[in-house]
């Protein structure tokens, strides 16, 4: 049965830390740009702050969706589904915002996750509602391995290559909405 729920309790934060992947989805103002769900992985890049207040690693890609959408308006949700165990889904709507290399929490925040050297940016989570479901339609999986391939990348590109890639893929979203270009010191 869903419920709603007054906030991330300690069981509840255990079991958000313990799964292998979450989805991301934000939305632009306007109605004729598109909507963006990003799946998120890897051990170590989410953490639960407290009752209210998420923050996962993002790690350069070649999209910036979701930094654009919320130096827009800020509007995400990040939902988590057991793939293993009881069935669960876990939505988490909130306002979320950029932490950038350059701003001053960064250097706190990037503590509390595992090192990687593609890291973009923190994204920090008010959660304002949590809500909690059954997850019967989802099915079962067998987690085989993680994906090492975008850390591999990034080490492969170095601090450079990663900045050249960044401001050729990561400067406005798919709708032209600025991501890291308005960003810049």
């Amino acid at each position: 049965m869903a419920q709603v729920l007054d906030g991330i309790n300690a069981e509840l934060g255990t079991w958000l830390m313990a799964q292998p992947m979450f989805f991301v989805a934000t939305a632009p103002l306007s109605a004729d740009q598109h909507v963006n769900c990003s799946p998120k992985g890897l051990v170590g890049t989410f953490t639960v702050i407290d009752e209210h207040h998420i923050a996962y690693l993002d790690l350069t890609g070649s999209g910036i969706e979701t930094i654009a959408h919320l130096q827009e308006n800020g509007r995400i949700v990040v939902m988590f589904m057991a793939i293993d165990g009881k069935p669960r889904i876990v939505r988490l709507h909130g306002q979320g915002h950029v932490v950038l290399p350059h701003d001053p929490d960064f250097a706190s925040l990037v503590t509390r996750f595992d090192h990687h050297e593609g890291t973009r940016s923190v994204i920090v989570v008010d959660v304002e509602r949590v809500s909690d479901s059954c997850g019967y339609a989802v099915p079962k999986l067998t987690l085989v391995q993680e994906r090492k391939i975008l850390d591999l990348d990034a080490a492969k590109r170095g601090p450079e290559g990663l900045a050249q890639f960044r401001a050729e893929y990561n400067e406005t979203s798919i709708d032209g909405i600025p991501g890291l270009a308005m960003t810049k010191d």
